[in-house]
């Protein structure tokens, strides 16, 4: 059984709030911290509306999402984390950022409190050696959309302890999901091989081989994946495949891994994906998780 009873989000974009509904869902006190009210709203709106959604399809029962989400907080301060066991962080994949978020956090939050990272890019070692705390910073790769997606990638940094790595896996399992280990490299399992072929995917579109539609079709037909790599891509959002691919190219100088053009034209013409009503495909709503 995890010792782990409060847990903190820190990042309220689409990573964050799955990974607070899965946190919630499972029975835990969930803190989601984010700079901006506003975000925080929205991201409890979301929830909200998705575990609405599990109720009518017969996956909860009802009132069960009411119960979940007297689980979750929302705070602009981050001194509300310090009866956190455990933080994840879903902010940008920017080493600074996760640096001196860390940083402050160390300095808020007890001894035990283990700070996990949902980086799927950075090292964890380099994360960890500005957490003031290396020995209690592990990997925990959640896969979009967290809620739905079983898969945690499980990576401990060079400096991370034994104890803290079983915890965190004992933590994953009480979730309800799969943990896999992986070494501390660029990419781990998935995005060693997901970031470069999805930006096959875009200089496809780019070089008008197929329309979205139909390779998004093509690859769910043939394949049987559940989202085809646009669709996926557009719940990434092309703001964070950007700083994805220029992370990842940065670590590896692998010519695959480097932001296609068309992102950035993307980018610059507010086409983000869902997050904005448009990306490669058009959507009636914003609604991060559908619908």
């Amino acid at each position: 059984m995890s010792e782990i009873k409060t847990v903190g989000i820190v990042g309220s974009g689409t990573m964050g709030t799955g990974i607070a509904i899965v946190v919630a869902r499972a029975g835990l006190k969930t803190i989601v911290l984010d700079a901006r009210q506003e975000a925080l709203d929205h991201a409890r709106g979301q929830a909200a509306s998705f575990l609405a959604k599990s109720v009518a399809r017969g996956k909860l029962t009802p009132g069960q999402d009411d119960a979940i989400m007297a689980q979750w907080k929302g705070t602009t301060q981050a001194e509300d984390l310090a009866e956190c066991d455990l933080i994840i962080e879903a902010v940008f994949e920017d080493l600074q950022v996760k640096h001196n978020l860390f940083s402050r956090l160390d300095k808020v939050c007890p001894p035990h409190t283990i700070f996990a990272s949902n980086t799927s890019t950075i090292s964890i070692t380099e994360i960890a050696g500005g957490s003031g705390r290396g020995d209690r910073v592990v990997g925990m790769h959640f896969c979009l959309p967290a809620q739905l997606m079983k898969l945690v990638e499980m990576s401990p940094g060079l400096n991370t302890s034994d104890e803290t790595f079983s915890k965190a896996w004992a933590f994953c399992e009480v979730l309800g999901q799969k943990p896999v280990k992986t070494r501390d490299t660029p990419g781990f399992i998935l995005n060693y091989f997901l970031i470069p072929w999805h930006n096959d995917v875009i200089n496809m579109v780019d070089q008008g081989v197929a329309e979205p539609a139909d390779i998004d079709l093509a690859v769910k037909t043939a394949l049987g994946y559940p989202l085809g790599p646009l669709e996926l891509l557009d719940m990434v959002g092309m703001d964070t495949q950007k700083l994805l691919a220029e992370a990842m190219h940065g670590l590896t100088n692998e010519p695959r891994a480097a932001c296609p053009p068309l992102v950035k034209r993307m980018i610059g013409a507010g086409k983000l994906g869902r997050k904005t009503g448009a990306g490669f495909h058009v959507y009636d709503s914003n609604k991060i998780f559908g619908g």
